[in-house]
């Protein structure tokens, strides 16, 4: 399955912003946007460009992208699905990557970036209503339970992660019990507090819709 494998700090650093995608990393001094703010390239730090129109649509879509961490395909097929769906075609976008299982697991508390999260559940840690899940696109619904499989529960990683995150605060549409390694799913996020950045779907959908 392809897959971007080149420093991820570039990636922040391209969109100005960080996107919390190297965990404990990115609350540090160690954070490429505390000691490098410009963009990524040999003349970057005089490069301050003007973007309007569809850059800003661009830069838009990408920043949410390479925030959860999907490929473009995948995130154009999960933009078309939203629009299917009845409702605000950005708020359902946005619900539906929030309720990725990779994500799910990100905020639980249980990996402390979506990198961390998704190789989580690719090696078979978790389950969703006591069936083992290892696909991170996994979408969750209201009711569904999620919790570390049994054999699991002693898993350094998954320990150790949810120790670094206990300062982590758990959205109201999640009941996590970090004790015991496991969730449920109240309801539907709601979009004040679906993401950690500020983003601007409407100009996703404006791209898209051209």
């Amino acid at each position: 399955m392809a897959r971007y494998k080149g420093p991820v700090c570039r990636l922040c650093r391209r969109e100005g912003m960080k996107l919390f995608l190297k965990g404990e990393r990115c609350h540090s001094d160690k954070c490429a946007i505390e000691r490098r703010n410009f963009v990524p390239g040999q003349h970057g730090k005089d490069r301050k460009p003007k973007i309007v129109g569809y850059g800003l649509q661009l830069r838009e879509k990408q920043k949410t992208r390479r925030y959860y961490g999907l490929l473009e395909g995948q995130f154009r097929n999960l933009f078309e699905k939203a629009a299917r769906t009845t409702g605000i075609t950005g708020e359902n976008l946005l619900g539906m990557l929030e309720r990725r299982l990779d994500n799910v697991v990100y905020r639980m508390g249980l990996a402390t970036s979506r990198a961390q999260a998704r190789q989580a559940v690719r090696h078979g840690h978790f389950s969703v209503n006591g069936r083992k899940t290892n696909i991170p696109s996994f979408t969750v619904k209201p009711g569904d339970g999620i919790e570390v499989r049994e054999r699991s529960r002693n898993h350094p990683g998954i320990l150790s992660a949810r120790d670094a995150t206990a300062h982590a605060p758990t959205p109201s549409w999640l009941e996590v019990d970090r004790e015991n390694l496991k969730a449920r799913v109240l309801s539907q996020p709601k979009r004040e507090e679906l993401v950690q950045i500020q983003l601007n779907e409407q100009l996703i959908v404006e791209l898209y819709s051209k």
